[in-house]
């Protein structure tokens, strides 16, 4: 059994943020139920190709985007614009511990879906709400998407190369970070939620906003800033507080180089054949590297191209620098340390016969997640779930079809 199975997850988020939040308590062992609109179900089942194939190689209706956070849930299918509907959905957050929302604010009030009405049926209920800008603040009625956030939200001015080399300019991070931050983020806040209840009894209302966690996680960029008045500027793959700490070219690519202390700096100095550099006085102590940056990387530049980056890799290791290669995602897949973390993983499913995740990387040794269930097909559980929760029996749920309500 799963560290949280005993628990309901009523999920009625869509894209990325709250079906992140949704597999972490998935993966967990709680019960997921996904709420989806009738006939379209979550935005990313369409964002593709590619598009899951089945045994015969063809298409299927499943998105690779909604097949990454989705798995070990329940879809049912409901329209909860139809007074039937909601009902139904409040029955369900009725019988469950958590419900996780992400429409824009006030937007489930008119269903009579909010934190406020469904509390009343449910005082327990812990209601996690995400939003671009949060419940409050001149934003807050704004719509608010993860490329924009990470603009707004300072992350680009710092991701990109430096002004005066080519190709400068800022650049988004290459997967969609802030919801997925802020689905971690939201996670936590709902376990913390749940500890409260145990001891108080009753649920709460969490405000999760992608812009609030996406200031929070510029981490040491933000103090840098704080603690100066000046805005740090972009620096490709450098560090703006370590050096050497990037990316070198060798004989047949790059390579990575985080030298973390002085110490691990004149070890890699010695592999480098420059055993000088560890006692100049303007390289010795990372504070002098920081200071002499644009005199010491180039020398480095010019001693690694003379190593191919798995010479680098093998010699660098063996002395105990950090350091390593810049793979693909092909390469990573294949890289011995991944294969044996079993970081990919195969799930039965219906159409394909079987479906590719990536494992979680949560490790708990007395409950051990488990991979019980691919990404659910569009109301693929609708009659079961409403039969087990609700008790319908086949007629009405019949009769609800014909209304247009599942």
């Amino acid at each position: 059994m799963g560290a949280l199975s005993h628990l309901r997850v009523l999920d009625l988020s869509r894209v990325l943020a709250g079906p992140w939040s949704g597999q972490i308590l998935a993966d967990l062992g709680a019960d997921v139920i996904k709420v989806e609109r009738p006939g379209a179900g979550d935005d990313t089942r369409t964002w593709g190709p590619p598009f899951l194939k089945d045994a015969y190689g063809e298409n299927t209706s499943e998105a690779a985007y909604y097949l990454s956070a989705n798995r070990n849930k329940r879809s049912v299918t409901i329209d909860f614009t139809q007074p039937e509907g909601q009902r139904l959905v409040r029955e369900l957050a009725a019988r469950s511990d958590i419900v996780i929302e992400n429409f824009k604010v006030g937007g489930l009030a008119a269903y009579g879906l909010d934190y406020t009405s469904l509390k009343a049926v449910n005082p327990r209920l812990i209601y996690c709400s995400i939003t671009g800008f949060g419940q409050t603040g001149p934003y807050a009625k704004r719509a608010g998407y993860d490329f924009m956030i990470q603009g707004l939200g300072g992350l680009m001015s710092l991701t990109g190369r430096p002004e005066g080399e080519a190709g400068a300019g800022p650049v988004k991070v290459g997967v969609a970070l802030t919801d997925i931050l802020t689905g971690l983020y939201s996670t936590v806040a709902i376990l913390a939620a749940l500890a409260h209840r145990d001891q108080a009894g009753v649920g709460q209302h969490i405000d999760m906003a992608l812009l609030d966690v996406q200031v929070a996680c510029l981490a040491n960029q933000a103090m840098n800033y704080l603690t100066t008045g000046n805005a740090p500027r972009r620096l490709g793959n450098a560090h703006p507080n370590i050096v050497p700490y990037q990316d070198f070219p060798t004989a047949d690519g790059d390579f990575i180089l985080t030298v973390g202390n002085d110490g691990q700096f004149r070890k890699f100095a010695e592999v480098a054949g420059q055993p000088q550099w560890a006692d100049d006085p303007r390289f010795a102590t990372n504070k002098q590297r920081v200071a002499n940056r644009a005199e010491l990387i180039p020398l480095i530049r010019q001693a690694t191209v003379f190593k191919t980056t798995a010479e680098w890799v093998a010699q660098l290791e063996f002395a105990g620098v950090p350091c390593g290669p810049i793979n693909d995602l092909a390469q990573m897949f294949q890289d011995p340390q991944v294969l044996a973390r079993g970081l990919a993983l195969s799930i039965p499913h219906p159409l394909a016969g079987s479906v590719p995740q990536v494992a979680s990387p949560i490790r708990l040794s007395e409950t051990p997640v488990e991979y019980r269930q691919a990404p659910p097909l569009l109301g693929e559980h609708t009659e079961a779930v409403l039969s087990e929760l609700l008790g319908l029996d086949e007629q009405a749920v019949r009769q609800l079809r014909a209304a247009g309500v599942l």
